[in-house]
């Protein structure tokens, strides 16, 4: 069995997508519809613009989401397709090309539902006011009891269970300084402060959810072709009435990525596909599932090994 796997942030790079659109035609027109959907050229800013324009919230979120749906769209000319999974999923942002790709969202509302979350989520905390950090070497449960007692009157929580090693924290960021300096004493291999604007995953972002909730509320949602697994439950869900209130929980909640794919496992998943720009997925499966097979599509020369 397979799943197919799409990338959040952090994956973006100048020229993410470029060989693929000039390779399928049915690539380049998704930036094309981008771009159309958003009144702008958001493809010139991916291929030629500015990593730090690029990696503004508002930007990378539809700009990943393109590049994932680009190279999903050359794989679909090629005879591959939603069908070859038996499932699918997303981390944070990336749940959005996932539903996508499985026909649950058009295109066109995908990429403006992430311009709002991305413009959300940076409004939603004043910048210097939140951030975020990496634990590496910690288990899910230490940092979540650590955090939890560090707390106090601030926030911070675990943000994002990416795999057995790697917890990201979240919230004010006094408080995620003084849970990483804790849990460096406690134990972890490092504790990184990231390169982000705004404390994600979080309930600091509930004024982003507020306004995901509106959004969400006028788009059409369609049943995915095959099952999502969700974000914030780590199984599955094909409802379109479920997938509307998990995204938005989602903006809050934790990313369960380590449960999700290690459920993903025990229903009898062995191989992965990772679509679109990066292969940091890639890296946590390996971490989480030994043993599954991994294949990362994000340019021509990947899409002609398949058929190889």
């Amino acid at each position: 069995m397979r799943a197919f796997v799409f990338p959040g942030q952090g994956a973006q790079t100048i020229g993410m997508g470029r060989e693929l659109a000039e390779a399928y035609p049915a690539a380049r027109e998704v930036f094309d519809q981008v771009d159309d959907a958003l009144g702008e050229k958001l493809s010139d800013l991916i291929w030629n613009g500015d990593i730090e324009t690029l990696t503004l919230t508002q930007n990378a979120q539809p700009a990943l989401m393109a590049t994932s749906m680009a190279a999903f769209r050359a794989l679909e000319a090629e005879g591959f397709g939603i069908h070859d999974a038996e499932y699918v999923a997303g981390h944070s942002l990336g749940e959005y090309s996932a539903l996508c790709a499985a026909g649950a969202l058009t295109l066109e509302d995908t990429a403006r539902l992430l311009r709002l979350r991305g413009q959300a989520m940076q409004e939603a905390v004043p910048v210097g006011k939140g951030a975020m950090a990496a634990i590496l070497g910690l288990d899910y449960d230490t940092v979540d009891r650590i955090a939890r007692d560090i707390a106090g009157d601030e926030v911070v929580q675990a943000a994002n269970d990416n795999d057995p090693a790697q917890v990201v924290i979240s919230g004010h960021k006094d408080a995620v300084e003084r849970a990483a300096a804790a849990m460096k004493e406690a134990g972890a291999r490092r504790a990184l402060m990231l390169p982000v604007s705004a404390p994600f995953h979080s309930v600091l972002m509930q004024p982003a959810a507020a306004v995901m909730a509106d959004a969400l509320a006028g788009v059409d949602i369609h049943a995915p072709a095959v099952p999502l697994i969700a974000n914030v439950r780590a199984e599955a869900v094909s409802e379109p009435g479920a997938i509307r209130r998990l995204l938005v929980e989602q903006v809050t909640g934790t990313v369960r990525w380590r449960e999700s794919m290690a459920n993903l496992v025990e229903a009898g998943v062995t191989e992965f596909w990772e679509i679109g720009a990066g292969k940091a997925l890639s890296g946590m499966i390996k971490r989480i599932a030994k043993d599954a097979r991994l294949r990362n599509i994000g340019a021509p020369a990947d899409i002609a090994a398949l058929k190889g």
